[in-house]
């Protein structure tokens, strides 16, 4: 028998959910792209958008996924043959790096498995280039596979003085983690719509410094992905290279509305918190007795606070049951050391505490009907930790 029938829950981390006055707000027909309408609302969301990323610096929009923002990024950071270090903690940590790689940058990574990165260790790779050869150090604050959290304030720190920029993809943080970009000294940043934002995926973003915007072309810039152009846009068609996506602007103001001025970012800071913890309780009361279940992050400070990978026995044969009995879609295990009992739950966007309970609760109903052996008491662990934050 299948319990699936109802609204389907999708709990991967990314595309998230959408709320449904974000769908409401895109589901309208385009106004004239050339009429004061359509000017308001893209200015409107660029202001929005700095507001999220706690900056002034100039922000620029592309039309395309996050992998579109690490082209924009590499392309006007990097001439062929520069040097990138690249803080790797997991599967996008490393994608990155190859984008970057297939464009002729020079690439070295320091790599920490599926762990947050250890700043000490930046440091010294740091203090061993005195001739300051590494022109960027790049580093996702979340990586969504591994669900390894990197402490941005401290990274910055570990840099001191060397001249490095430092850029941090936000892709999977954003709106879930803070980001103050001014106040932590982030040179570039790089998100998109698809998570934290609350949006279908099709926008990318990145902010850029003064310091940043003063390097100028490089010789990967092309005319499409050139962001000068962009930064300096006077008219809407200038900041999207042609005709903008008229339908995600919309659902974007309406989805800052709801983060920035409802229910602020410190809530919505603090909400993620609670969820990823509660879902923490959980995985802690299954792993009781050695069932081998677990957080893939084993220190809490070095774990995401929107999306928590884990390692479950069966993990591939429990969220087909999920999928299939309860209408419940998990992430699978990208880029787990072990594929068959790897897993992501995502709680990052547009969720509350009666969905990720729900998550929860069907998770340890499909270990039941599997067999797969957990400690007791998970629900009751997340439920108290949700009762405790409200």
């Amino acid at each position: 028998m299948s319990f699936a029938q109802g609204r389907p829950v999708v709990a991967i981390p990314g595309p998230s959910p959408v709320p449904d006055r974000v769908l409401r707000a895109m589901h309208r027909p385009s106004p004239d792209i050339y009429g004061p309408e359509m000017a308001r609302e893209n200015r409107a969301m660029m202001a929005g958008l700095k507001r999220l990323a706690g900056t002034s610096a100039h922000c620029v929009p592309y039309i395309g996924n996050g992998h579109a923002g690490w082209e924009a990024a590499n392309v006007n950071l990097f001439n062929r043959g520069d040097l990138a270090l690249v803080v790797t903690s997991g599967h996008f940590g490393r994608g990155w790096a190859q984008t970057a790689q297939s464009l002729g940058i020079r690439i070295e990574t320091l790599d920490f498995g599926l762990c947050p990165p250890d700043p000490a260790r930046l440091a010294e790779r740091l203090a061993r280039d005195p001739g300051h050869e590494i022109k960027a150090v790049l580093v996702c604050q979340v990586d969504t596979a591994s669900s390894a959290r990197a402490d941005i304030p401290a990274l910055r720190r570990a840099i001191g003085e060397h001249p490095a920029l430092f850029v941090v993809d936000a892709i999977a943080s954003l709106g879930c983690e803070p980001m103050f970009m001014d106040e932590w000294g982030v040179d570039l940043l790089v998100s998109a719509s698809q998570k934290g934002l609350m949006l279908p995926p099709g926008m990318a973003f990145l902010w850029f410094s003064d310091r940043v915007r003063a390097l100028g072309r490089t010789d990967l810039t092309t005319p499409y992905w050139d962001w000068a152009p962009r930064a300096d846009a006077t008219e809407l068609w200038q900041f999207w290279s042609g005709t903008p996506p008229v339908q995600h602007i919309f659902g974007m103001n309406e989805a800052l509305a709801l983060l920035l001025d409802e229910e602020t970012l410190p809530h919505a800071w603090a909400r993620h918190e609670a969820l990823a913890r509660a879902t923490w309780a959980a995985l802690d009361a299954w792993g009781q007795g050695g069932s081998g279940i677990s957080a893939v992050v084993a220190d809490p400070a070095g774990r995401a606070r929107s999306v928590t990978a884990a390692t479950v026995p069966n993990a591939t044969a429990l969220r087909t049951w999920a999928q299939e009995k309860a209408g419940l879609t998990l992430g699978v295990g990208l880029g787990a050391a072990d594929p068959e009992h790897g897993m992501r739950i995502a709680h990052m966007g547009h969720v509350s505490a009666h969905q990720l309970l729900g998550t929860l609760a069907v998770i340890e109903a499909g270990m039941d009907a599997l067999g797969i052996a957990h400690g007791p008491g998970g629900i009751e662990a997340a439920a108290r930790l949700i009762a405790k934050a409200a």
